[in-house]
């Protein structure tokens, strides 16, 4: 081949290899392909649905405790165990786990309180319940009772009920605050976790750490009650070391709310609650709240600027709060943009469930006997509406029965009661089967279900008037005004300092000098330094006598009828 040979053949090879070239490139540079777009998480969706402070309510409640303002802003009829299992059933589904957030029992009505809350527990479990923080009413009668509700056994004085050995409850209590005193240790289990629709889902149980100035000594004994966030932070490293990031914190304690709004706005007063709901660790997705007795739906910024929910159902059964959820099924983590939670008013406007309705039934005759047996009359309505004073006539009430019960044996000269340890009104129209004034053991009972003792303590003058100063706790946020007996009356100014706003002390109208020995009656509860009272605790001379309702039902066997006391024994100064 001769050299012009070879570069011309050299030439046309290297345009073929060009010309091949151009064409490989050219679809490349002309219409480049776009690149695949991630792939969706796949999700799995959830619901919970939430009750708290149910506190025995099985058959509808009454008065302002029966009613509630729905989303429209109308006051409505609310709450019963069989209408609260017809809306349950409504609203659950395959995806669904029930909880609660604490107080589902003590502070009861006859119906359970007379079988140690028994009824209650069984319903629940019935109705799906899985799991519940221990409210501090899990702890009336102490913590060894807490576990035979949740273990099972015959009460060990009472012995069994009607229906026979206690089988112990269906769900679990968690308290992951809750520890054995002096060692740090769980008393309670403090987490537990639940496969819902093929994801676990880790909850925490946290009760207020107040707990033991609201409880009876006797009831919180041998235990402590650490502070919510912390303890909730290490349950929550807990369930994340076990592989759970799914979180639902099931916190008994809240806040109050502005009255008469929609159950699904968030007019709340931020206090512990919400300080509870900012300061949990971000790997807490959901807080479900209870204690404060409130409905609300809010939504706050956890630790980590995400956003988080925290609610809260009312109580008596009167509210069931829904919360759906997306979780990621690699991650097992909540997807927080797919949270959507909502408040149910619980109507009396459905069907009442019918094997609710025989099981409360079934219960209700049980305790019949005792719960219809007439005690006394009244002549007027008898409530819970406070004075400016805070003090209200079925307190006053309640103070003069206390007293009573009180003076022979235990020398009582005057008796102070707490407002929170009164729990309905009397109702002149709801009274007795025909509405005629008849005051029935039951509805006494509801008026006072705690079954506390009677005590009697030895206080100075000095002492007596610190006592009453404690009326204003937490700088001025908390007030609890002590119910008087009529012997005791005394002058408060609200416009004084905190600790200076009670003057002109009187005993049976003789003013009281500060070396006086007094001696005062109230419930053990207040006795032992329950709502905050410590002074309480520097009494002497310590009698016990009746429990406060015995001493309720022979102050209305001995007067009735009984008309509402005139309010008056506080004089409210400027």
């Amino acid at each position: 081949m001769s050299s012009g040979t070879f570069l011309r053949t050299a030439v046309a090879g290297l345009v073929v290899a060009a010309g091949l070239a151009v064409a490989v490139a050219a679809p490349a540079s002309a219409h480049p392909k776009p690149p695949k777009p991630p792939k969706p998480p796949v999700t799995v969706p959830v619901r919970l649905v939430a009750i708290n402070d149910f506190h025995g309510n099985l058959e509808p409640p009454t008065g302002s405790g029966g009613a509630i303002v729905n989303e429209s802003g109308t006051s409505v009829p609310a709450g019963g165990a069989a209408f609260m299992a017809t809306h349950l059933k409504s609203l659950v589904n395959r995806d669904t786990a029930v909880v609660a957030a604490g107080d589902l029992i003590g502070a009861t009505p006859l119906i359970s309180a007379a079988f140690h809350d028994e009824p209650t527990v069984e319903l629940l479990g019935k109705l799906g319940l899985d799991v519940s923080s221990v409210g501090n009413h899990e702890f009336d009668e102490g913590i060894a009772e807490l576990k035979r509700i949740q273990n099972g056994g015959c009460h060990p004085v009472d012995g069994c009920s009607p229906a026979g050995r206690w089988k112990g409850a269906k769900y679990e209590y968690l308290g992951a605050n809750v520890l054995k005193e002096d060692s740090g240790r769980y008393a309670l289990p403090p987490v537990a976790i639940k496969k819902i629709n093929g994801v676990k889902v880790g909850f925490i149980g946290l009760v207020t750490q107040t707990t033991p100035t609201i409880v009876t000594a006797a009831g919180i004994e041998g235990l402590e009650f650490a502070e919510e966030v912390e303890s909730g932070n290490r349950a929550a490293r807990l369930l994340r070391l076990a592989g759970v990031k799914a979180i639902v914190a099931l916190v008994h304690e809240g806040d109050s709310v502005a009255p008469n709004q929609s159950p699904d706005a968030c007019p709340v007063t931020p206090a512990a609650g919400t300080r509870i709901a900012q300061g949990l660790s971000p790997d807490v997705d959901l807080v479900v709240m209870g204690h404060s007795h409130q409905a609300y739906i809010c939504k706050t910024q956890d630790p980590a600027g995400q956003d988080r929910y925290y609610t809260q159902g009312s109580s008596f059964g009167r509210v069931l709060t829904t919360i759906d959820f997306q979780v990621d099924k690699k991650t097992g983590e909540v997807v927080r943009s797919s949270v959507v939670p909502d408040n149910h008013v619980v109507t009396r406007d459905v069907t009442a469930d019918p094997a609710t309705s025989t099981f409360v039934q079934t219960w209700k005759d049980r305790v019949s006997t005792v719960a219809n047996k007439p005690i006394g009359n009244i002549t007027a309505d008898i409530g819970r509406t406070a004075a400016p004073s805070g003090e209200t006539p079925l307190g006053d009430l309640i103070a003069d029965a206390q007293l009573e019960a009180t003076r022979t044996g235990g020398n009582a000269e005057i008796a102070l009661m707490n407002p929170g340890g009164v729990r309905a009104d009397l109702t002149f129209a709801q009274s007795g089967s025909e509405g005629n004034g008849v005051v029935t053991y039951g509805e006494a009972f509801t008026v006072q279900p705690f079954n506390n003792l009677m005590q009697v303590v030895t206080l100075t003058g000095a002492r007596l008037d610190a006592l009453l100063e404690q009326q204003w706790q937490s700088g001025g946020t908390v007030t609890r005004i002590l119910q008087p007996s009529a012997s005791l009356t005394y002058t408060m100014n609200l416009s004084q300092p905190i600790g200076s706003r009670v003057s002109d002390i009187k005993i049976n109208g003789v003013a009281v000098t500060d070396a006086q020995q007094i001696r005062v009656a109230a419930n053990n509860f207040l006795v032992g330094g329950g709502d905050g009272f410590s002074v309480f605790r520097e009494g002497t001379d310590l009698w016990s006598g009746p429990l406060d309702i015995d001493a309720l039902v022979a102050y209305f066997g001995a007067h009735t009828p009984i008309a509402p006391p005139a309010v008056g024994r506080i004089t409210l100064a400027g």
